[in-house]
């Protein structure tokens, strides 16, 4: 007879996941708003923008930073391999590994809101690289276990992919506007992640890494009650 539950107990499971993702796309745009804003304009979790940063920073661009682009993007790779080292060995899904990568980034977070709470504010430069290689190292990890988590259309770092697919699956391009829900909501969230983390910037530079240290480590918790046991 429980057989018949498994449907609707997965569909359940699914939905809450997708919510997961999303709450972590906001933190995400708060993440990238403490980098760009905050660090030297440097994106701590969008690396496409870096790679177009350092482009015209090597090109000669006025003012544009070389090594704050370079750290992040050294270090967002160096978190994303952790994390497929530790999740290669199990299936997709979210398992005890998926919870314990989650909670690694929100505690990481919290370190790092911590490490900007002491200074004051204004950080010396070498702090400022510091923040942006450990905030990198998280995204990085956050990206590769959302990754192996495998929701659609969620990565929760980058937008860009959404968006081609909302307007290439959308009515206007002859399709049906397959999953647009919740590619909307992921643009939504990562701009209003990133209007948050600026508004949060007004305060402290701590205040956006704190906010995104406690959505992450709910999202683990969370995630936590879904663990399939199997």
């Amino acid at each position: 007879m429980p057989r018949p539950l498994l449907g609707p107990l997965r569909r359940d499971r699914d939905r809450l996941h997708l919510a997961l993702m999303l709450a972590l796309t906001f933190s995400t745009g708060i993440a990238d708003a403490v980098g760009y804003l905050g660090l030297d304009r440097v994106f701590t979790g969008n690396m496409t923008g870096n790679v177009v940063i350092l482009g015209m920073a090597l090109a000669g661009g006025d003012d544009l930073p070389v090594v704050g682009p370079l750290l992040a993007l050294g270090t967002f790779m160096a978190g994303a391999v952790v994390a497929g080292v530790v999740l290669r060995p199990v299936r997709v899904g979210w398992t005890a590994r998926t919870t314990a990568m989650f909670a690694t980034v929100g505690v990481l977070l919290t370190a790092i809101t911590v490490l900007l709470a002491v200074p004051g504010d204004d950080l010396p430069h070498a702090v400022q690289l510091t923040v942006t290689g450990l905030l990198a190292l998280a995204m990085g990890m956050q990206a590769a276990t959302a990754r192996h988590l495998s929701v659609k259309d969620v990565t929760t770092v980058v937008v860009t992919s959404t968006i081609t697919g909302l307007a290439a699956d959308s009515r206007l391009a002859g399709g049906h506007g397959t999953n647009s829900g919740r590619r909307i909501a992921a643009i939504a969230l990562i701009c209003a992640g990133a209007a948050a983390g600026a508004l949060l910037l007004q305060a402290h530079l701590a205040w956006g890494v704190g906010v995104s240290a406690v959505l992450t480590l709910v999202v683990s918790a969370l995630g936590h009650t879904t663990e399939d046991p199997r």
